[in-house]
């Protein structure tokens, strides 16, 4: 369980997204760096700076000195992930939660993975009897898009996967089906060690929350989750398929969840919105609004987990 909420006195809540800091003391050590933390469309302007204008993107490392090996998502966040590798081609794992364009519309932009020297494995959820290549081309390829997944460069493979629990570049990795309409959405459990991460970004809850579902999400150190919708736009949410910030609050508690972090932000919140957002949210754990540019670190600590916010 979280044992405390810790903030440095000059924290600055309306602070630049880059350069942020969290850390949530746990068993192990996984670094995340949110790289896109929007749903639907990005928000480019200036009103959306601060909490940032790219679509679902989380980098993840195994600890604090290492390059990330797992993408969760390919949103237009992705073209950022160069950023993370110092010149270095990519060299490791993408997991989609499902195939609307604002979780893979990085994949032909992002220079870290189309390039001779990167290796990616590529998984999504299995649908429809067709290979993971041939599920991406219906969105990637003519007329659509000029180049077919064929046409990214380097060493690619591309799995449709079911509901299962495997291992991608020493991440044991679960994955397992959650509502949302419009083609099959998975949910990720992402475990290194003692540290575990929930990861659903497109969700209903009020569709139903299957056992299955509660028994994957059971306790993770941190679970990011779906918060499109405020509650005053609930009806929005239903029509969508999407979850409100209540909603994801109430799913972190019933799973146990150690910390929230918010995310898939609506493409017209605010950075504004998002601040009263942050100031108004009630939860029983540390809540966090996920950022652009937001580094979270998952760190041992003897079976505690605190959950503090550092600005540099």
């Amino acid at each position: 369980m979280v044992s405390a909420w810790s903030a440095p006195a000059d924290d600055d809540s309306r602070g630049p997204a880059t350069g942020a800091s969290v850390s949530i003391l746990c068993g192990g050590w996984v670094r995340l760096t949110f790289l896109g933390v929007r749903g639907s469309t990005p928000s480019p302007g200036s009103e959306f700076v601060r909490y940032g204008g790219h679509t679902s993107c989380v980098a993840v490392a195994h600890g604090p000195d290492e390059v990330p090996t797992l993408m969760l998502d390919a949103g237009t966040g992705l073209r950022n992930l160069g950023s993370l590798l110092g010149g270095a081609a990519y060299r490791g794992s993408i997991l989609l939660s499902h195939l609307h364009w604002d979780h893979v519309q990085g994949l032909p932009f992002s220079p870290a993975v189309d390039r001779a020297d990167s290796r990616v494995d590529l998984f999504l959820p299995t649908q429809a009897a067709r290979s993971g290549r041939d599920l991406l081309a219906q969105l990637m390829g003519p007329p659509a898009f000029p180049i077919t997944p064929d046409g990214l460069a380097g060493e690619w493979s591309f799995s449709a996967i079911p509901p299962v629990t495997f291992t991608a570049d020493g991440f044991e990795i679960t994955s397992v089906d959650v509502a949302h309409k419009g083609g099959r959405t998975y949910g990720y459990r992402v475990t290194s060690g003692d540290v575990s991460v929930g990861y659903v970004p497109d969700h209903s809850p009020a569709a139903g929350v299957s056992a299955r579902a509660l028994e994957v999400l059971a306790g993770v150190d941190l679970l990011i989750h779906d918060a499109q919708f405020v509650e005053s736009e609930r009806a929005r949410a239903l029509d969508y398929s999407h979850a409100t910030i209540a909603d994801a609050v109430a799913l972190a508690h019933q799973v146990g969840a150690a910390s929230l972090a918010l995310f898939h932000h609506g493409p017209h919140r605010t950075d504004d919105a998002l601040d009263l957002i942050a100031e108004a949210v009630v939860a029983d754990i540390p809540v966090v609004v996920a950022r652009q540019g937001m580094t979270v670190n998952l760190v041992g600590a003897d079976e505690r987990a605190m959950f503090s916010l550092d600005r540099h």
